[in-house]
């Protein structure tokens, strides 16, 4: 069973942390982030460090609690440092370019894809093949690199598509004569 929810969390300088009831809010050089808490956990702050835990006489509470406290680290780190996904383009003629607030994919379809941009993130194509994804939401950068891998996921038999820079594709053998 996890311990999630007792680690305290500490505020590194140039964040502000404001708790209202159930509501949290973080605000850092990187940007603003707020949510709402699950009613079955209570936030406090004290001394520049977050606590959270069940609220009284709830089932389960320490489950909600471990979750909300990943879900405000999450924000504390976000506000602070960023977070940033990295994609590779792996093909013949795949290539990426972001023009302001729009990622012009060439995928090998017959047509360009253009992906607009939502608000808060920023996309940076250092080299043709390479897409960098970055924000302050946690969330929000881990779906638009999903989205902009959906438009061609690798597939297993050369490798072609577009993947996590991580990622390590299982590659299929052939079919034989």
């Amino acid at each position: 069973m996890s311990r999630i929810a007792k680690a305290p969390i500490t505020v590194p300088s140039g964040v502000e942390v404001k708790i209202d009831g159930q509501h949290v809010s973080v605000k850092g050089p990187k940007g603003a982030l707020e949510m709402d808490v699950h009613p079955d956990a209570v936030v406090s702050i004290e001394d520049g460090v977050i606590s959270v835990r069940p609220a009284d006489g709830v089932k389960n509470g320490w489950a909600m609690a471990g979750t909300m406290r990943a879900l405000v680290n999450n924000m504390v780190v976000g506000a602070s440092q960023g977070f940033q996904k990295k994609l590779e383009l792996v093909g013949v003629g795949y290539r990426a370019q972001a023009k302001g607030k729009v990622l012009n994919l060439t995928l090998g379809f017959s047509h360009p894809v253009d992906y607009p941009v939502p608000e808060g993130i920023t996309i940076e194509t250092p080299s043709q093949t390479e897409v960098v994804v970055s924000g302050s939401d946690k969330q929000k950068v881990g779906q638009v690199a999903a989205e902009i891998r959906s438009f061609r996921p690798p597939e297993p038999y050369k490798g072609k598509g577009v993947r996590y820079a991580d990622e390590r594709i299982i590659r299929k053998e052939a079919k034989k004569k």
